[in-house]
């Protein structure tokens, strides 16, 4: 049993991609808006270091929330599935903006 989770920047893709969790078998997911350290500091206006100076002018047209997404999933075909989903949906996850997705093992579910 795992959870997968995406932080999700491109939130246009959404839709798309708890659809295709119901098509190949997901059978819920919790959906949170989250916001990432850089733009929460960047917006804040604390931070006096040169980073976060470089990191306000490179947020200042960015979105800055986002959607984070988990799921409990107990079939390894299942998760699979998903996240060949997510990535077919997303396209290249690894590019800058895109979104982060990993998963973790899970011991106990109680609940589900």
């Amino acid at each position: 049993m795992n959870v997968l989770i995406l932080v999700l920047n491109k939130m246009e893709y959404l839709d798309d991609i708890l659809d295709g969790f119901v098509k190949v078998g997901v059978k819920g997911a919790t959906i949170l808006d989250s916001q990432g350290m850089g733009s929460a500091i960047a917006g804040s206006g604390q931070g006096n270091q040169p980073l976060f100076g470089a990191i306000r002018l490179f947020l200042d047209n960015a979105k800055p929330y986002n959607k984070t997404i988990f799921t409990v999933i107990d079939d390894e075909e299942v998760l699979a599935k998903a996240i060949e989903t997510v990535k077919n949906i997303l396209g290249d996850i690894n590019a800058r903006g895109v979104g982060l997705m990993f998963t973790l093992p899970v011991n106990d579910v109680y609940g589900m």
